[in-house]
């Protein structure tokens, strides 16, 4: 039997994340994974093999529509996919290895198996080579989350499939479905698309990017159904088979569509499946997450839990500010994540990116507030990189003037958005944003004029 100080179960972001804090802070720690290889579901099938095959894709597009207008001849362009494909998982190898390094180096013993408690402090792994229990004084939960059910669409892993499916399709779809007018849904039906597939992406509400501030997400549509997307917004996806060389989608009221692939991208929920909870006294809630206090502990004494399995934004960078926070307060007595200033990302083009409060919710608050916008049509920057669809809009209580909220869509929006999400965590005020000196010519200077127009106006519009 082994004993640590901190056990983390989970290598995903926030939990190896916060085994490699809790090790550079003096404790002795272990980390459970399932998976062979270390990173979660964001790194080994989530996040970064889809930004792989999204620059990829775009530079494909680029190449095909945009290299003559550059004076640059592109006769003969091809693609290769099973080597575009290759790349990106020769991207996710070399992370996955780089964390089994950075788990070496700081002396982090890792166990692969299930992990499930068999009582307080205890865990049970089990391998194919049989199971081990590890005692720890600390036991954070990091489990992550798995794709949600759809009734009626249940993915084979052929025809209809999900987001880790999606990563590898050996060619190119005639006609993809998307089930989900989300970030993943569209991210990954962007990437088809410019590769040469029809896409159909279907949203059971009246609008894509649920969540996201509205004008944005108006903004978006227009674009992305100008780049040639289509979509069937407000029906109700009822089932989906699997035909020999076919999938049939059918939607409530209307008529079925008939696919080569189908794309389950309906959300996600926790994952706590074979954990055992319930031989240490902790219940999850209707949504299946796992009840927290402001300090990540669980109900039961000495556990804690990140990421995914609570309440929150099902993020990475939430998981791994959360990690190292939560190992902070057991070594420490200290740690602290600000839920305001946390941004988000769609990895489309051009790119959607917020941090704090949508208008929507402003409004639904009673928040007397003031609007600063700027087109990126108006930027030298973006007028050089031929990338001028988008504007930046900066959102200040009326009276005090402090950022509470900023959205950007445009050229490298989740680049920018880290400005204004350091603005907000120092409780700047709009007038601070618009006052900082910024390079020129650059896109964050979009960013800068969207703040002087909150008050004085902006120069160049």
């Amino acid at each position: 039997m082994s004993n640590f100080d901190l056990l983390v179960i989970g290598a995903g972001p926030g939990g190896y994340v916060a085994a490699l804090r809790g090790a550079q802070l003096g404790l002795n720690v272990a980390c459970v994974e399932k998976e062979s290889a270390l990173g979660g579901t964001c790194l080994r099938v989530g996040c970064i093999p889809s930004k792989a095959l999204l620059e990829s894709s775009e530079l494909y597009e680029v190449a095909r529509e945009e290299f003559a207008a550059h004076g640059i001849d592109a006769d003969g362009l091809s693609l290769d996919l099973e080597k575009m494909l290759s790349r990106k998982d020769r991207v996710v190898t070399t992370l996955t290895r780089g964390i089994a390094g950075l788990f070496k180096k700081n002396k982090i013993t890792h166990f692969q198996g299930q992990a499930r408690f068999s009582g307080p402090g205890k865990v049970v792994v089990a391998s194919a080579d049989g199971e081990q229990t590890v005692e720890a004084k600390h036991i954070i939960i990091a489990t992550g989350s798995k794709v949600a059910k759809l009734p009626g669409v249940e993915p084979d892993g052929q025809r209809i499939g999900t987001s880790t499916e999606a990563l590898n399709y050996d060619k190119v779809p005639e006609h993809l479905v998307v089930i989900g007018g989300g970030v993943i849904g569209l991210e990954l039906g962007s990437v088809w698309r410019r590769l040469g597939a029809r896409v159909t992406v279907l949203e059971y509400l009246d609008r894509i990017l649920p969540g996201i501030d509205a004008e944005v997400a108006d903004a978006a549509f227009k674009v992305f159904k100008k780049q040639g997307l289509e979509f069937k917004l407000g029906c109700r996806v009822t089932g989906a088979q699997s035909k020999k060389k076919h999938a049939r989608v059918e939607i409530d009221g209307q008529d079925p569509i008939e696919c080569s692939q189908v794309l389950l991208c309906t959300g996600r929920v926790p994952m706590t499946d074979g954990l055992g909870l319930d031989t240490i006294g902790i219940a999850v809630d209707k949504r299946g997450r796992i009840p927290v206090t402001a300090g990540f502990q669980t109900a039961a004494e000495g556990v804690y839990a990140i990421g995914d399995v609570i309440e929150g934004p099902m993020l990475a960078h939430k998981a791994e500010e959360e990690g190292v926070a939560c190992v902070e307060r057991i070594a420490t007595g200290y740690g602290h994540v600000d839920y305001n200033a946390i941004p988000s990302v769609a990895y489309t083009h051009p790119e959607i990116a917020s941090v704090g409060k949508t208008e929507e919710q402003l409004k639904d608050e009673g928040i007397e507030y003031k609007t600063g916008k700027f087109a990126f049509m108006a930027n030298g920057r973006a007028k050089a990189l031929n990338q001028t669809e988008g504007f930046a809009k900066v959102l200040a209580d009326a009276k005090t003037d402090r950022i509470l909220g900023v959205h950007i869509f445009g050229a490298r929006a989740g680049d920018l958005i880290a400005e204004a999400a350091a603005a907000m965590t120092f409780h700047a005020s709009s007038e601070d944003l618009a006052r900082t000196c910024h390079a020129h010519p650059t896109l964050s200077e979009v960013l800068k004029e969207a703040a002087m127009a909150v008050t004085s106006g902006a120069i160049h519009s």
